[in-house]
């Protein structure tokens, strides 16, 4: 089943006119009162051969199925709650946005903290850090122990061999940073789910900067243009590189879903930059109104109207398994740690970069656009 569908369909949460805000637990279904509208499914759409190759949004999702995913139990700068909502492509299929993922579902294991302002770990160096602090999640009974760290901009679930070996436990800020340690045999394939989590929900935006210390009701930008990445080091030596694969599945803001250019299996929005810096801006954004006052604020962010699409490709079946042909996608492509953040703005990298020695953080060819991303790799 699409995985881009397969959520909506089992949240059964469509408002039927107008805007329907519901607060679920992660796993818990809706309540049995909100009206459910028809939804496309590969059991009621079309037959698979007509099944669209891609799906268009216009406009902000505002059919809100979670408000708030994750609640930092302590007071700190740059804490957003990481909401999910519905979109509406425009041939009517439901779209669960910024992305369906464990954590809502509550299925685990989670991630354990290298660095978390909201649980309190935050280790001043690498000194200060135990890897053995992970539990041992098993993928092969007479395996090796593999251990590592990860640090995702702003989401991850990590597959073994298609076992969930981990999923992140601060969906979207604070960035955090997070200990692994799994059990497998040679040779084993790495897949990871990555989602830059967004304000103007499924359009990829968010307001910059946020916090408590950050003046945000005065300044910054409500229309800004997040950035993501991905690096990790594992104890037999992997890291994240260019022989890496990387595939997008969801990419916005665009003036034009026109904009994403399909060649070799690639979804090609380099035209307009690959950075947040020197980035030609969709005009969507660029010309956007001012904000002021409670709606710089979440959710009335969220509600702000604007002209910008998303375009979204549906998940393949089977991609976080070993046998999965991704031959025909993308090489990743290396980032700069300058170009990813800053020490101010990463603490939960930059604190710790001996841990990541010779990786690099790794993406699509958009850092800006690629909001949905699948990585994977095959150790030998």
């Amino acid at each position: 089943m699409r995985e881009l569908l397969g959520f909506a369909q089992r949240a059964g949460v469509v408002a039927a006119s107008g805007i329907a805000i519901v607060a679920c637990a992660p796993g818990e279904a809706p309540p049995a009162s909100v009206e459910s509208a028809p939804m496309a499914t590969p059991a009621t759409a079309a037959p698979a051969a007509a099944e669209p190759e891609r799906w268009v949004v216009h406009g902000p999702a505002t059919t809100f199925v979670a408000d708030f995913l994750y609640d930092c139990p302590v007071v700190v700068d740059n804490w957003r709650p990481g909401a999910v909502a519905l979109a509406t492509a425009t041939d009517g299929t439901q779209i669960r946005v910024p992305a369906e993922t464990m954590f809502e579902q509550g299925i685990g294991p989670m991630s354990v903290d290298l660095y978390n302002e909201c649980t309190g770990i935050t280790p001043a160096d690498s000194s200060g850090v135990n890897p053995e602090a992970a539990p041992i999640i098993e993928v092969d009974a007479d395996g090796e122990v593999i251990s590592g760290y990860i640090v995702a901009d702003n989401y991850y679930e990590l597959y073994v061999n298609g076992t969930l070996v981990s999923v992140d436990n601060t969906p979207y800020t604070p960035f955090n940073s997070s200990i692994v340690r799994f059990r497998v045999n040679r040779p084993y394939t790495l897949a990871f789910k990555l989602v830059d989590w967004d304000e103007h929900m499924g359009l990829g935006m968010e307001l910059f900067p946020q916090g408590p210390e950050s003046d945000r009701m005065e300044s910054g930008d409500p229309w800004f243009l997040g950035d993501a990445g991905l690096i990790v080091r594992l104890s037999d030596g992997t890291v994240t590189g260019d022989h890496w694969k990387a595939q997008s599945f969801s990419i916005s803001p665009l003036d034009s879903p026109d904009d994403v250019i399909e060649r070799d299996g690639i979804h090609d929005t380099s035209a307009f930059g690959r950075i947040n810096r020197g980035f030609t801006r969709p005009t969507c954004a660029a010309e956007s109104g001012d904000v002021t006052g409670n709606a710089r604020l979440f959710p009335e962010l969220a509600y702000l109207p604007n002209d910008c699409y998303a375009v979204h490709y549906p998940i393949p079946d089977g991609w976080e398994g070993p046998a999965f042909d991704d031959s025909a996608w993308p090489q990743a492509f290396e980032y700069l740690d300058a170009e990813v953040s800053t020490p101010r703005g990463l603490p939960a990298y930059f604190r710790y970069t001996d841990l990541f020695e010779d990786a690099s953080f790794i993406w699509t060819s958009s850092l800006v656009l690629d909001n949905l991303v699948i990585a994977r790799h095959t150790v030998e």
